[in-house]
């Protein structure tokens, strides 16, 4: 399980089974990652909260709004930047809104949900593991392997969304400090990888665990008021300044994939 890498920057990689659907893992892929996993935590404390949709309608409003996207998603037989970031920035907001409903609406402890959705996404490893004999991320050529990528993502997202709330608010670390953790287990994975041999396959997907708290905990810094230990921006002014780089980002994207999508 050493095929997939952390961070191959632009290597090209051999298809053998077809035209991998989703991106390389470049420092890009970073950046939107981060900055789709702080608007997946800001757009829905929006819509729940600033639009009084309230969490049950915003759950049901935007679980429809993904699968819609993830519909479209699959009907692509290659990586199209836009298709997918959408999908990955609904994704984390559904991601988000599950975790809540679990803590605010049912009442189970965050450190439940924490290890309820650890062998959720280590069942998925397994069985994905167990069907194809790989968990490369560069090998996602066939409707059952996309199939499993996007749900370990799902199970990333709310997994992280369980651990951040956890550590910043029933262990009080506060939003600042629980940053400041993940960016700190974040860069010791890296080292990990880049200097001790760290296996690139679990790198890759605990940085995708940690990014989730990494980016929440920042977007809830930006947008809580001072009181809760914020700066006090609101969830729309900083929803929509990352959503202004995610768009940048996918566009940059579209526009050097654009002669790879043509040949």
């Amino acid at each position: 399980m050493t095929d997939a890498t952390f961070a191959d920057f632009d290597r090209p990689v051999p298809q053998p089974g077809g035209v991998n659907r989703v991106p390389e893992v470049t420092p890009g892929f970073w950046l939107i990652k981060l900055m789709a996993v702080t608007m997946g935590e800001t757009a829905a404390d929006f819509l729940a909260v600033n639009l009084g949709l309230g969490l049950g309608a915003t759950t049901v409003l935007m679980t429809a709004v993904l699968v819609v996207a993830m519909l479209w998603q699959f009907r692509q037989k290659a990586y199209v930047p836009a298709t997918y970031w959408i999908a990955v920035v609904l994704i984390s907001v559904v991601g988000t809104l599950i975790t809540d409903n679990m803590t605010d609406a049912i009442g189970i402890p965050l450190i439940t949900s924490t290890i309820g959705f650890t062998l959720a996404l280590a069942a998925t490893f397994a069985a994905w593991f167990a069907v194809e004999r790989t968990l490369s991320i560069h090998e996602v050529f066939t409707f059952r392997r996309e199939a499993f990528y996007w749900l370990a993502i799902l199970f990333t997202f709310a997994l992280g969304t369980a651990v951040g709330d956890l550590i910043s608010e029933a262990f009080g670390v506060g939003f600042a400090g629980t940053g400041v953790l993940f960016g700190l287990i974040i860069a010791s994975l890296a080292l990990g990888y880049f200097a001790l041999g760290l296996d690139g396959m679990w790198a890759f997907w605990l940085c995708y665990i940690f990014t989730r708290p990494l980016g929440a905990s920042f977007g809830d810094f930006l947008a809580q008021p001072a009181e809760f230990g914020g700066l006090g921006l609101g969830t729309i002014v900083t929803s929509l300044a990352f959503l202004a780089v995610i768009a940048g980002t996918v566009v940059l994207m579209t526009t050097r994939a654009a002669p790879d999508l043509a040949e």
